[in-house]
């Protein structure tokens, strides 16, 4: 295991040198180049203004160089080991302490180093929420489609898996902006970036609320997850989805009345979503999913009431104001991966349900229940495990999107502007960081193939 660590870890320095060399080809073949020329592009200056700032740029970051020159001066600067400069950018040594530096963004005037410490904590914020996510909700939905096979919710899920991944991103972020976020309809969420500006002056946790307010929120958040709760788990069907269907056509009507410009259509529009969705809810023969999302939607219910009675009016706290921002950002990232997911852990299941030693355990008389959670499922992961390689890639590149259209400043939004801006060190730069994060990816796959599949040895 150690020896195959090593030999992984040695192979991620030439991946990573072809890979910055392939973006490093790309940006110098595009029109323009790599020069002190397309900086100065479209910038109203005098001639002598722009002959000075020309051999400014030629001078401090060496494009007047051949592109080879230039890319590997820019791999000695990255590199922790190589050659020192004084300067004018002469070598006058080699050395193993050198250290690493990233260089200076053309366009912002700063160290990359300190752009990306800025930047890359909100890109991994939004993909730590969004990863657990999908595959909690991917696993759950694909094993239940599976044991449901070509039942309604094997059926429904399917159709609902493939118009959610039919959806770009691009267009759901848009769709939530304008609904959810918009002064005309719903106005519950912001429409740009991480928090408020009056957030960082705010305590970490809520503050204002009186005691007594504090007991309100929480005795109405469980009173209406208990009942919520309680009807989820009524024998009778048809009774219990009809009980939320009214619920829902009730809920769908009072986010109707919420807002004084509501439109007509809304009259109509919001009930009827309402009650289709807590029907099928209720509807699905699926504990665990019913119980757990009629559960917390009452939850939710009892939060949206307990704030209507009580009289405090409480500072939200840089916590819950950062958790407001966040919900239709992660939302818009996540919605189509786990439905890709959810798929293929359907097909695995399946595909395992019809092995060899899936018979053998029923035949043993081992329950159905038993078969899926002690032999099946683990099998099945190893598909799961196989695309999670591809997982942080996508998300990375989604981020792109989802930044761009919340305004959030992360990795996504950066890349775009050096792109934009040709911005070669900080381009450059942020493909180095986004190829080490999907090399470390690819190598928690394969050790998590050991622990799934004692086959599996590296030794």
């Amino acid at each position: 295991m150690i020896n195959y660590l090593i030999r992984r870890i040695l192979l991620m320095f030439p991946t990573l040198i072809g890979i910055t060399i392939i973006v490093f080809a790309v940006m110098a073949a595009a029109p323009g180049g790599i020069s002190a020329q397309g900086l100065t592009q479209g910038q109203d200056l005098k001639p002598a203004e722009k002959k000075a700032l020309l051999d400014y740029y030629n001078k401090r970051y060496g494009l007047d160089d051949p592109a080879p020159v230039q890319y590997l001066r820019w791999l000695n600067n990255v590199s922790p080991i190589g050659f020192t400069m004084d300067d004018d950018y002469n070598i006058k040594g080699f050395s193993f302490t050198k250290g690493s530096d990233l260089g200076e963004s053309f366009n912002y005037g700063r160290p990359v180093s300190a752009l990306i410490e800025e930047r890359l904590p909100i890109t991994l914020l939004l993909n730590v929420i969004t990863i657990p996510l999908i595959y909690i909700i991917a696993i759950i939905v694909g094993i239940k489609a599976a044991s449901d096979r070509g039942g309604s919710f094997d059926v429904g899920s399917n159709v609902i898996m493939l118009g959610m991944w039919s959806v770009p991103t691009m267009l759901i972020g848009v769709l939530l902006i304008g609904f959810f976020a918009n002064t005309q309809h719903w106005q519950w969420f912001p429409t740009a970036g991480l928090s408020d500006r009056a957030a960082h002056d705010m305590t970490y946790l809520p503050n204002g609320f009186s005691y007594l307010s504090i007991a309100k929120i929480f005795i109405a958040m469980l009173a209406g997850a208990f009942v919520a709760v309680l009807l989820s788990q009524w024998k009778q069907r048809n009774l219990r989805t009809a009980i939320f269907v009214i619920a829902g056509a009730a809920l769908g009507g009072w986010m109707a009345n919420s807002h004084p410009e509501t439109l007509a259509v809304n009259w109509i529009l919001l009930p009827l979503l309402g009650a289709l969705t807590l029907g099928i809810m209720a509807w699905v023969d699926f504990p665990a999913l019913r119980i757990g999302g009629l559960g917390l939607t009452g939850a939710s219910i009892g939060l949206l009431l307990a704030f209507m009675w009580i009289p405090d009016t409480p500072e939200r706290g840089y916590l819950f104001d950062r958790m407001w921002h966040l919900v239709l950002p992660i939302i818009t990232l996540s919605y189509g991966s786990f439905a890709f997911l959810a798929k293929l852990i359907r097909t695995s299941v399946l595909e395992n349900l019809e092995t060899d030693y899936a018979r053998t355990a029923r035949a043993k008389g081992v329950s159905e229940e038993d078969v899926m959670s002690r032999h099946v499922f683990r099998n099945s992961l190893i598909p799961l495990i196989t695309a999670s390689a591809g997982i942080l890639p996508s998300l990375l590149a989604g981020s792109v999107i989802v930044e761009s259209i919340f305004s959030i400043d992360g990795m996504g939004k950066l890349a775009i502007e050096a792109v934009n801006g040709r911005d070669k060190e900080l381009m450059l730069s942020i493909t180095l960081i986004s190829g080490l994060l999907t090399l470390i990816g690819y190598l928690i796959t394969d050790f998590l193939y050991t622990l799934v599949d004692p086959r599996v040895s590296y030794e």
